[in-house]
């Protein structure tokens, strides 16, 4: 039985919380979901509150991982790649929970943390379940956000911060690096499941046949990257604000509306767009549930707590693989 981790209190937050806030919180709760950050609410005596997000081993389940920046899908961690999307979607006009404070030198931490903005109207994943007519506004509101990211090209891909600084990624295509991570995908979970082990040479063929059909592209927009509504948060004003940002990028825009089709379902409609490349997008939705058998199996390799969740993420994802399989036949 694993031993369940010691994350941070309040008199451990103490410290971070007078610099950003003025005071000490009265109550501290880490927020569920995280996996590779602590993400922790801060409630003041004074009814104000704000999130801490702490960035620290003891904080992220996926353990010691690869973080090449070069690498597009490299672990997307870490208060430098925080701040730096931050300040570009900031200059963009992008909402996204606003920076109260950033310990770029881990002062108040043995880690690096930074306190935003605690944005209390709830995930838009809670809106649309809870009352679709309500989640309209944002939803339509996040069409438009996606607008702007798409519109914002450069000529090179890959992390936003490697782009920015004029860095060259890893790979020579977004479509090249999909479809090599999805050929590791493959390998993966076929060590793990009899399912995909069966069918791991047609699947290898079927990759390599959608890979082959992609044409060649010269630019690349801005994409969020897991932009699922779970990470969308809704302002009191009905705005969209984007979290999780760290995986902020410049790839396909086909990338981003594959992980939207599949995490939105039918409100995907409110964000569909008609002039997306349908070679590049059969290649990304089969890639998208290649990864997201692949990196859940992963996790559950550790101990992270939330177990049932992501089993059934894996094995949903699994029978999409399968069905895609099937249908092309």
């Amino acid at each position: 039985m694993t031993t369940a981790r010691a994350h941070l209190t309040r008199d451990d937050l103490a410290s971070l919380s007078r610099e950003a806030l003025g005071r000490a919180p009265a109550a501290v709760t880490r927020l569920r979901g995280g996996s590779k950050k602590g993400v922790y609410r801060l409630a003041l005596d004074n009814g104000r509150s704000a999130i801490a997000y702490v960035w620290s081993p003891e904080e992220d389940y996926w353990g010691p991982v690869d973080a090449d920046i070069r690498d597009p899908f490299a672990h997307a961690s870490g208060l430098g790649l925080f701040l730096s999307a931050h300040d570009l979607l900031t200059e963009l006009g992008v909402r996204t929970p606003r920076l109260l404070f950033a310990d770029e030198d881990a002062v108040h931490l043995p880690a690096y943390a930074a306190v935003v903005e605690d944005v209390r109207g709830g995930s838009l994943e809670v809106l649309l379940r809870s009352d679709p007519g309500a989640a309209r506004v944002p939803l339509s509101r996040l069409a438009g956000t996606l607008g702007v990211l798409r519109a914002h090209v450069a000529a090179g891909y890959g992390k936003a911060a490697l782009v920015e600084e004029g860095g060259k990624p890893l790979g020579n295509s977004c479509e090249q690096v999909v479809a090599d991570r999805a050929m590791r995908d493959i390998a993966e979970v076929a060590e793990r499941d009899p399912r995909l082990r069966e069918v791991r040479q047609a699947l290898t063929e079927r990759l390599h046949e959608l890979y082959d059909a992609v044409e060649p592209r010269d630019h690349a927009s801005l994409v969020h990257g897991e932009l699922g509504p779970d990470h969308v948060l809704v302002t009191e004003e009905g705005d969209p604000a984007l979290i999780d940002i760290e995986g902020l990028m410049y790839f396909d825009a086909e990338w981003e509306h594959a992980f939207l089709h599949l995490r939105f379902g039918a409100a995907y409609d409110v964000l569909r767009t008609a002039d997306l490349d349908e070679d590049r997008m059969a290649l990304y939705r089969l890639a998208m549930h290649l990864n997201l058998v692949a990196g859940p199996l992963r996790l559950l390799d550790g101990d992270f707590p939330e177990r049932e969740p992501m089993r059934d993420i894996a094995e949903s994802n699994l029978r999409q693989v399968l069905s895609l399989l099937r249908g092309a036949s």
